[in-house]
């Protein structure tokens, strides 16, 4: 089996890691309870491009319970846990390409070796291996039946590609599940980022000016988070609708332009590219401290605050200094990539098992389509979006009301009025 982790040696902790997180995951561990005794992705290959996690070690078990031949590779360079690599590699015999820190001719070779596999389906998170695939491993594409997307920068790009009509496959949008982003986007980027700020920088939250650019999910789980803190939230916005709802949540909406002027703390989680610019780093206060909680790196003009530096140190791990030519000092953390990942363990197990549920249930649907789904990007079917809210609650122990018969006529009736 080819494999390339950091030290299969961390296999013992990575292992123990893995148990920790899997004891709050109750869902996926009833999916896999059935895929074993099913084995419903039987002869399927799966490629995986994922945050190489304690969670995610507890999805690819669950697809290998369900019969398929899986390799993971990691979605960023900075998001793998070296010693969760080592313990899938070593104890579940799967093929693992990823170790934390790797460089960008690494992250593209580890996603050629999943690629090498042939997958049937893939699972990416940010499509990276979706796009690698498209553009320089077109060979292998008349093998793939489908796929599944976990971000929002994801599934932007694959409804791109759908538009222009170069998606050569269907990918199931896993992101857009109520189940995923009302709870993985909101709840676990909101405490994960935070998570992220605390370890990197040991710094006080209370009674600072905490800037969240974007109010989509994964904002308004942050700026939740953020004024639990005690801090002084302000929202930047392009779209009125979230910039108006902001403003509803009682937080500061305003211009990243002015923003910058008056920010502790800074965060980006749009999915699109130089949010936080250089003119921007040029008014910041002296020791700002800026991070981004997106998938990728470019939410940040890194190149841009290099041009207005006169230097550069790591002055804590994962907290890079910047000093302007103005003298003020800008304090970058993960080197712009997402932090909650980069600096802290990524989001709690207890809201990635309805995410990887999801991811699980959307390759089974796929798996069983007696009619293939169109080259396009798809919803997760709504019975299973409910069928995981259901098990969730089931495993919470609660419960809910059921409709009567005559409430269920009324719903699909027109005759019964006032």
């Amino acid at each position: 089996m080819q494999y390339d982790v950091k030290d299969v040696k961390l296999a013992h902790d990575g292992a123990l890691r893995i148990e920790w997180a899997d004891q709050n995951m109750p869902v996926l561990k009833r999916v896999r309870t059935r895929f074993n005794k099913e084995k419903p992705l039987k002869g399927i290959r799966i490629g995986a491009c994922l945050h190489v996690t304690t969670e995610t070690a507890s999805l690819m078990q669950t697809l290998k319970a369900g019969g398929a031949q899986v390799a993971l590779c990691a979605s960023n360079p900075l998001s793998t846990q070296d010693d969760v690599a080592a313990s899938l590699v070593k104890h579940d015999k799967i093929p693992v390409f990823a170790i934390k820190g790797e460089n960008h001719k690494t992250y593209y070779s580890h996603i050629n070796a999943v690629l090498d596999t042939q997958p049937h389906f893939t699972m990416d998170d940010g499509a990276d291996l979706v796009s690698t695939l498209h553009a320089e491993r077109s060979e292998l594409l008349a093998g793939v039946q489908g796929g599944t997307e976990e971000t929002t920068t994801g599934i932007i790009r694959l409804r791109s590609m759908a538009a222009d009509g170069v998606l050569q496959y269907p990918i199931i949008a896993v992101n857009d599940a109520q189940t995923k982003h009302f709870f993985d986007n909101r709840y676990g980027t909101g405490q994960s980022t935070m998570d992220g700020f605390i370890r990197a920088t040991n710094r006080l939250i209370a009674g600072t000016n905490f800037v969240v650019c974007g109010y989509g999910w994964c904002g308004r789980g942050l700026a939740m988070r953020a004024r639990g803190m005690g801090a002084n939230v302000v929202v930047t916005e392009i779209d009125p609708l979230p910039a108006l709802e902001a403003v509803m949540d009682g937080f500061t909406v305003m211009p990243i332009r002015q923003a910058a002027r008056i920010g502790d703390f800074f965060c980006t989680l749009t999915g699109n590219i130089n949010v936080i610019r250089k003119e921007h780093f040029r008014v910041m206060k002296d020791g700002a401290i800026v991070a981004n909680s997106g998938h990728f790196n470019v939410e940040l003009d890194l190149e841009g605050l290099k041009s207005e530096s006169t230097s550069r140190r790591m002055i804590r791990p994962f907290v890079e200094e910047f000093v302007l030519k103005n003298g003020r000092r800008i304090n970058v953390l993960g080197d712009g990539r997402l932090i909650n990942l980069a600096a802290a363990e990524g989001h709690p197990s207890s809201v990635m098992d309805m995410s990887f549920a999801n991811q699980a249930l959307s390759i089974e649907y796929m798996v069983k389509l007696q009619k293939p789904l169109t080259k396009d990007v798809y919803p997760v079917p709504e019975q299973i979006d409910k069928q995981i809210a259901r098990e969730k609650l089931a495993a919470m122990g609660i419960a809910i009301d059921k409709l009567t018969a005559e409430q269920k006529k009324y719903l699909v009736s027109w005759e019964m009025g006032t």
